[in-house]
Formats: structure tokens, sequence, C-alpha cells
């Protein structure tokens, strides 16, 4: 509540205190302010105009009236309004229903003046602590709005640092950019002479390992040769091509003389270099060697075969491209952590932190509240969440959305939507309603509806000055 309106509630108590000692004469159930329409010697006119009747006819305990106005001290209107003085508190109307029905709803006892219930008049004691009360907030709302001057202080400086700060990263930006496409030049300058260097290099390489495995294929091709030749005459013959089932190709587990022919080049037998140079490709993978020493894949890359070392002049440009793509990627780093900066300021600097800045301080901070089965976590405009209190996964109740307060009262109520999705339900989302008080914290927590959450919240920033007419009620006296 603001202070202007726990004064004016505390002002109107005092006023209705000194009301009470002197008795302006009205008929029962009207108030102080509707009592010119009711004049004794004048005909009385419904309020609604639908009707004029005698005055003598006012709270006859009979309804005349469409609205119930000829009846405000009776029961007999339906949709009347009793209006309890209650000298020493604050006044009130209560339904005309209420009116002597043995339960006492006025402090003063009013109602039930012919009922017979036994009521006793509490208004001044209800006023007592009700002033206690009003008091007592009027004195935090005073310090709330003295720490509210301060915030509002401190975001002044820190929204001018930050956007000083925004300035100065907006122009290392520029710095960075700069020297980022600077960098990519040299980089990009020093590894087209490494890319043709290493090229080179394995090209090399490969060029001797293709020459081992030629090598190695003579070499295996002249010792299957020698195998295959049974008759040691130096040809290999159809018959001895016959004796190797597994050079088989028509899945009949045999070689026929068709067969063996095809592997020889249609010739009936070829000497070894015939053999190298036009048989041993075609069975060299079906081949098993007779003394079961089957050679065995050749592995790309033994310990004996990696490739060496590059030379020192190929090295150096290694080593000249390598700090380059350093020097480019720890340039480009910097750059993505300055734009990372000048997005998070950028959107804060653009967060509604009220009329001054008041809320500011709440940005970046969570505050948490525990209950007998959760935990609830506020962190104003960023989210709201809920977790277990014994362990468990946190569900969301909502990110920031927006102000939603009336439009007299903006910043009463923080609205947190599109939270975690409820079982065959909406998405979960909060409303924050706020009040002041001299420390920043959760108050309560509840769901008046299924999957909508109310929280309250009390912060400093919502105080204000008893000059600000802030949407405060109060009772007509």
């Amino acid at each position: 509540m603001a202070v202007a309106g726990v004064r004016l509630l505390a002002l109107g108590l005092l006023l209705a205190l000194s009301a009470g000692a002197v008795e302006v004469k009205r008929p029962r159930g009207v108030s102080l302010v509707n009592r010119h329409f009711y004049e004794e010697n004048k005909p009385f006119a419904c309020l609604d105009g639908s009707k004029i009747i005698p005055f003598h006819e006012v709270n006859d305990d009979y309804c005349d009236c469409k609205d119930g106005s000829d009846e405000p001290g009776t029961a007999a209107c339906p949709n009347g309004n009793f209006h309890c003085t209650n000298a020493g508190h604050r006044p009130r109307y209560i339904p005309s229903s209420r009116v002597n029905d043995g339960i006492c709803d006025c402090c003063d006892t009013m109602d039930e003046y012919n009922s017979g219930a036994l009521c006793i008049n509490t208004c001044k004691e209800q006023g007592r602590k009700e002033k206690e009360t009003l008091q007592k907030m009027a004195e935090i709302a005073k310090e709330g709005f003295k720490l509210k001057q301060q915030l509002i202080e401190e975001a002044k400086k820190s929204r001018e640092e930050k956007q000083q700060k925004l300035a100065e990263l907006q122009k290392d930006k520029v710095t960075w950019e700069a020297q980022v496409e600077s960098l990519r030049t040299v980089k990009e300058a020093a590894e087209k002479p490494e890319q043709e260097a290493k090229e080179k290099h394995k090209n090399a390489w490969d060029e001797i390992k293709a020459a081992q495995r030629l090598e190695k294929s003579k070499a295996r091709a002249a010792e299957t040769f020698k195998e295959l030749d049974d008759n040691e005459d130096g040809f290999i013959s159809v018959n001895e091509i016959q004796t190797h089932t597994e050079l088989d190709s028509d899945g009949d587990s045999m070689v026929s003389e068709q067969e063996a022919e095809t592997l020889l080049g249609g010739a009936n037998q070829v000497d070894a270099t015939s053999f190298q140079e036009s048989v041993w490709a075609g069975i060299q993978d079906k081949y098993k060697s007779e003394n079961r020493q089957d050679y065995l894949p050749e592995k790309e890359e033994t310990e004996e075969e990696k490739m060496p070392a590059y030379d020192e002049e190929t090295q150096v440009l290694i080593n000249v491209a390598e700090k380059a793509r350093n020097e480019f990627s720890e340039a480009e780093k910097s750059l993505k952590e300055v734009e990372t900066s000048i997005g998070s300021l950028e959107k804060e600097l653009m967060v509604d932190f009220g009329l001054d800045g008041e809320f500011a301080y709440l940005f970046n901070q969570c505050y948490e509240m525990t209950t007998n089965e959760y935990v609830y976590k506020l962190c104003p405009f960023h989210k709201v969440a809920q977790k277990p209190k014994h362990g468990g996964s946190e569900t969301s109740l909502g990110i920031w959305g927006s102000w939603a307060g009336p439009e007299d009262n903006k910043f009463s109520i923080m609205k947190y939507e599109h939270g975690t999705g409820c079982w065959q339900g909406p998405n979960r989302s909060t409303m924050v309603k706020l009040s002041c008080g001299k420390e920043t914290v959760v108050l309560s927590t509840s769901e008046p509806s299924r999957c909508e959450y109310l929280m309250e919240f009390s912060t400093p920033a919502f105080c204000q000055d008893e000059a600000e007419e802030g949407g405060s009620e109060h009772d007509e006296l």
C-alpha cells in the first residue's frame, strides 16, 4: 500500500472517531454522503428515478423502489445496501439481507437493532488495532521509500556506466572486426604455401609407398609362381591351376579347364613373366599358399611405414601458418566475447525497470521461498521456477513476459509466461504481485487456478512517497 493510502486511512479513522461524537439525523442505514436524498419533509424519489413515494414509506419494511433505495435500514429489498456507521472505525456497506439476521456484521451492532442478538460494539478496539497497523505500515513505507531513492540513484549511475561501457565495447568491436579481417588475410596467405608443401611431401611419400607395395607384390607373385609350378618346368599350366579349388569362380568348388584357361588369360600355360603381368592380379585375393603361410592384408601404415617428418623448409611454412591460425582464432574469440557483452548490455538496457529505474537492482538476482513440498525461485526479469524440496528436476513456472498491472499502476504486477506445459493442460504461468517493504523477499506462493501461479513479492522499489497518488482506496466517512 502506498504511503499516501496508508495515511489517508489513518486520517479516516481519526475523522470517524471524531464524527462519532456528533450524530447527524438520517434514516437508519443511510450514509452521510447520501443523507441529502432522504429529507423528512419531502417525498422520496428512488435513487434510480423509477418512482416517487411518501417519505413515511422509507424503511417501512416494504420494498417500493427497484433499486432497494427506499429500504436502506431493513431487509425488505434483496438488492439493498445497509450502511454501517461504525463510529471509531471504518464505515462499510453490507447487503440489506443481513440486517436483523442474528449475526453482527457492523462493529457498532446497528445492523442487529431488532433481532435480539447479543452484539458488542467493537469499533473502537478494531479502530485502534487498525490504526496501529496502518502506522506501522506507514513507517515501513516511509523507510522503504528512502531505500527506493537510493535504488534510483544507484540505477541512474549504473545505467550511465553501462551506456559508457556499451559505447566502449562498440568501438572495440570495430577494432576487432578490422583485426580479424587483417589476420584472416595473413592466415590464408600463410596456409597456401603450407598446403602446397604438405601435398608435395605427401605425394612423394605416396610414390615411395606405391613402389614398396609393387615390390612386395612382385615378390609374392614370384613365390606364388614357384608354389603353383608343381613340376618345376618353369610354366604354370591349366592342370596346375585346377588343383587350387579356392580359385573357383562359379561357386561349384571346382576349377574347370575353361575357368583355368580364363585365369591364365586364355592360354594353356604361362611363364613367370606372363604370370606376373597378366595372371597374378586376378588371383591374388583368392589364392591360398600351400605352406599355409597366407599373406595378411597389408596395413596402410605400420610403425615402419609412417610418413616421415617434414623437411625443415616445409616445417617452417607449417609453423608460420600455425602461428597465423592461432592469432586469427584469438582475435576471432575476442570479437565474439565483445559481441556477447554488447548483446547482454543492450538486452539489459532495453528492459523496463520502472519510471526511474528503481527495479534495476533486481536484474540478475534470484529470490527463493521454501514450503513443505517445494522451493520456489523468482529471478526478476528472467524466470520463475519450482523444484521439489527433497530433490528432483526444476520446473519452469514461466519466463519474463511484461509488466501487467492496471493502467494507473502498471508496475504492480509482473507477468511470467510460457513455462513447462501441464499434463493435458496449458503451459504454466505466474503473476507476481508487488508490495512495499524494506526487504526484498518472496512473501507467498499459491496456485489459484490449475497451472496458473500467484506470488507476492515485497520490495522497497514499490514504495511510494506521500505526494504520489498511486491507486490507493479509502472508504467513505
